[in-house]
């Protein structure tokens, strides 16, 4: 059997030719697989498409529904070792934020980039009566685990009242790191009520609420339902789990 040598140029090319039409059609789905950014707490019902330019379907972050978002690798962080996957929604609503940013994975980090988004917590937190998160050009950055940059504005939307006592309707803070730990200091316009988010490398959250009872008949409800006196506020904690 004759065996026909291709010339050096033209094998090269062919090899090149095949590798790059092997990456252009990776799917989606392989390519989140390799970049666990299922530990950030993302899921998805399916991925479509390539990475180049794909869709997830009924994506949910952390307990939060958020629906159908488009994703695309950008190319140009390869070249120093980091992987960008760009995020928005696919159908824009008036309500709330539209959701955008970049999920960011390189050897030893992982993060987001530039992310606005108004986050659903449903029962995640519950008791506290958190309804959203929204963030507006937030930036996150773990390294080995451990917050290593953190920035951006955060507002909870809270819902309805605990034990009676009205709450107001967000708080506000800008995202730190301290400890390792990704915090969401957040406070009512007055400072009377104060929440306090810790956000682990492992997904762990901690979640403290600090109010300022009106008087005795408030302070009576909210330590039956568990708060505990710190100082002239009363505080309830929560862990979970992204």
């Amino acid at each position: 059997m004759r065996r026909i040598r291709l010339p050096l140029g033209r094998g090269l090319f062919f090899l090149c030719a095949f590798l790059f039409a092997a990456v252009a059609l990776l799917p989606l789905r392989l390519a989140l697989d390799w970049l666990a950014i299922d530990t950030l707490g993302v899921s998805a019902r399916q991925a479509e498409g390539s990475i180049w330019l794909g869709a997830l379907r009924e994506v949910r972050i952390g307990g939060g529904a958020i629906g159908d978002l488009r994703a695309r690798l950008d190319p140009l962080p390869l070249a120093a070792g980091r992987a960008r996957v760009e995020m928005d929604r696919l159908e824009r609503s008036d309500a709330g934020l539209p959701l955008r940013g970049a999920v960011i994975v390189s050897r030893h980090a992982l993060g987001v980039d530039d992310v606005s988004a108004s986050l659903p917590i449903g029962a995640s937190l519950a008791p506290l009566p958190i309804r959203t998160l929204d963030l507006t050009e937030v930036n996150v950055r773990f390294r080995d685990g451990l917050c290593d940059h953190a920035d951006g504005l955060v507002k909870a939307q809270l819902a309805g009242d605990v034990a009676g006592i009205s709450l107001p309707a967000g708080l506000t803070g800008n995202a730190r790191c301290e400890g390792g730990a990704l915090m969401l200091p957040l406070a009512s316009q007055g400072g009377a009520e104060m929440l306090s988010l810790a956000i682990q490398g492992s997904g762990s959250v901690r979640a403290e609420l600090l109010v300022r009872p009106g008087g005795d008949a408030a302070r009576a409800r909210l330590l039956g339902l568990g708060f505990l006196p710190v100082g002239d506020r009363l505080r309830l904690a929560v862990d979970a789990t992204l």
